[in-house]
């Protein structure tokens, strides 16, 4: 009965998250600040070989993958990236790949990922590496490390 009534609550909200979506779309060439969490915001990533996987498919998954990720940074739960969809690919075409190539590279652990994810479209008066700032310091802010170049899993392609 509870198993029931948890799946319901959850068929609601993506409900509901599919109904926000509808009729958005992505611009090409426009950046997107993109958050998704991990499924139960389980801490897959606190495992370092976990991490190292996963991160590795973050590097090869920008231009050939339909979109270039400008910054990101994994945490143990959610990942934060700045997503630039070049045309080939939408936003969500690119986010599902992101997210199909990292559990594929968790070998066999079931289901990493949650099924939503958050965009906000950068707007062109914001500062586009303030904004890879607070996304690479966001290891920083939750007490991982003190220093963010302490924190293996992250990158930018300003560096």
């Amino acid at each position: 009965m509870q198993w029931k009534l948890q799946h319901e609550q959850m068929e609601s909200a993506l409900a509901g998250h599919r109904a926000l979506r509808k009729g958005r779309h992505s611009e090409p060439g426009r950046i997107y600040l993109v958050t998704f969490v991990t499924h139960g915001r389980k801490r897959w990533f606190d495992d370092f070989h976990l991490a190292c996987a996963v991160s590795r498919t973050f590097v090869p998954s920008t231009k050939a993958e339909g979109a270039e990720l400008l910054c990101w940074v994994l945490m143990p739960d959610h990942f934060h990236g700045l997503v630039q969809p070049n045309g080939e690919r939408t936003l969500s075409q690119c986010v599902h790949r992101f997210k199909s190539q990292s559990t594929r590279a968790c070998g066999g652990l079931g289901r990493i990922w949650a099924g939503t994810y958050h965009d906000h479209a950068v707007r062109k008066e914001e500062n586009l590496r303030a904004l890879a700032r607070y996304i690479i310091a966001n290891p920083v802010r939750a007490g991982l490390v003190e220093d963010a170049r302490n924190y293996p899993f992250w990158d930018a392609s300003w560096l």
